[in-house]
């Protein structure tokens, strides 16, 4: 299991017991899995802006292929960070219309809850770029991989209410799917990563 797994798997189990413990419903639950998702939004969007050698195959703007240069990685950076930020800022009224009306003590939790999930995404971040420099990566994936992340709060929206409000086992199976869907998507971007860069010093050699 590599690090930043593991941390994810922390920081997840963390927060379903920081759930049970203050009795959150199903709901409050979608708060720092939003956090969460925000997180991941910021460091691809900087991942993305950060990148030297990449590559746009199979990534077209307006029906057309995005150029392989600064303008065309800038344009598809900034188009995320708009549809995604989008998204979430309808999450955010969502949240706060239906799960609001939180007090101090709940209030402090989230906000550990996210410290601690910045601090683990920023050295998976850290990793990331650093291989980012040395490969070539695809910018297509950097931006559509986040998008994974959405799921499991689409899943909570719909079904949740049908667990009456939440509970143990409820918070659990919500956490392990989003667990799931954490673990799988940093699988896919380091796979990304690696696979990018064998083949950038393929080419070198």
């Amino acid at each position: 299991m590599t690090p930043s797994a593991r941390n994810l798997i922390i920081a997840n189990v963390a927060t379903l017991v920081v759930a049970v413990v203050l009795k959150w419903d199903l709901g409050w639950l979608m708060w720092p899995f939003w956090m969460q998702s925000v997180i991941i939004g910021y460091f691809a969007f900087k991942r993305m802006m950060l990148l030297e050698n990449f590559s746009t195959e199979g990534l077209k703007s307006n029906g057309r292929p995005v150029p392989e240069t600064e303008a065309g990685k800038r344009s598809t950076a900034f188009f995320f960070l708009a549809h995604f930020g989008i998204f979430h800022l309808v999450y955010l009224f969502f949240l706060l219309g239906n799960h609001g009306g939180y007090g101090p003590l709940e209030v402090i939790a989230l906000v550990g809850c996210g410290l601690g999930y910045l601090f683990s995404q920023r050295d998976t971040y850290a990793a990331q770029h650093a291989a980012d420099l040395r490969g070539r990566p695809n910018l297509g994936a950097l931006m559509f991989l986040p998008y994974l992340r959405v799921v499991p709060m689409h899943l909570g929206v719909m079904f949740g209410g049908a667990f009456d409000g939440g509970g143990v086992l409820a918070l659990t199976a919500f956490m392990v799917l989003k667990t799931i869907a954490d673990v799988g998507l940093d699988h896919a971007d380091r796979k990304m990563a690696v696979k990018d860069l064998d083949e950038a010093e393929s080419t070198r050699s």
